[in-house]
């Protein structure tokens, strides 16, 4: 039991840190949902965009956007595709949700683990109680015979 009671540990920390990423993720995606939202309603205006973006870590450069009709998307893994306003909207989009219904199930996921690490504690608890209880009966039962003699 203690074995199981461990690997439920171990994947316990798994899906925390999956969750983690997710919730990380998610406002990530909303932010490029928003950038791109902004640049097409900036489209047709002939309005520049000024935009402050993180080149590397810690290091950031100052962009005037104009008419943009397609983005660049980092897609992980060193992979940049470029998109159009539109179609990046539709991929961000299923991306969000997508995101969202795993953080669901994750959440879901770690309830039912949560329950069964308090079921496997309680079992042991009961098995430890249960030989405490054994080893009482038999000292007393050792103690009445001896007393006898």
């Amino acid at each position: 039991m203690l074995g199981r009671l461990q690997q439920y540990r171990v994947v316990e920390m798994k899906l925390l840190a999956h969750q983690r990423e997710l919730q990380a993720k998610i406002p990530d995606i909303g932010k490029c949902l928003d950038v791109v939202a902004t640049l097409q309603a900036k489209k047709g205006t002939g309005e520049a965009v000024i935009a402050d973006f993180e080149v590397s870590e810690g290091i950031y450069s100052r962009a005037r956007i104009e008419e943009a009709d397609s983005v660049c998307l980092w897609l992980g893994a060193n992979v940049m595709l470029e998109y159009s306003c539109e179609e990046a909207t539709e991929l961000l989009q299923k991306n969000l949700e997508n995101a969202k219904a795993s953080l669901e199930v994750l959440v879901a996921d770690l309830q039912f683990l949560r329950d069964q690490v308090t079921i496997t504690q309680v079992t042991i608890a009961r098995v430890y109680n249960w030989d405490v209880h054994q080893r009482r009966l038999r000292q007393a039962a050792a103690a009445t015979t001896t007393s006898e003699t």
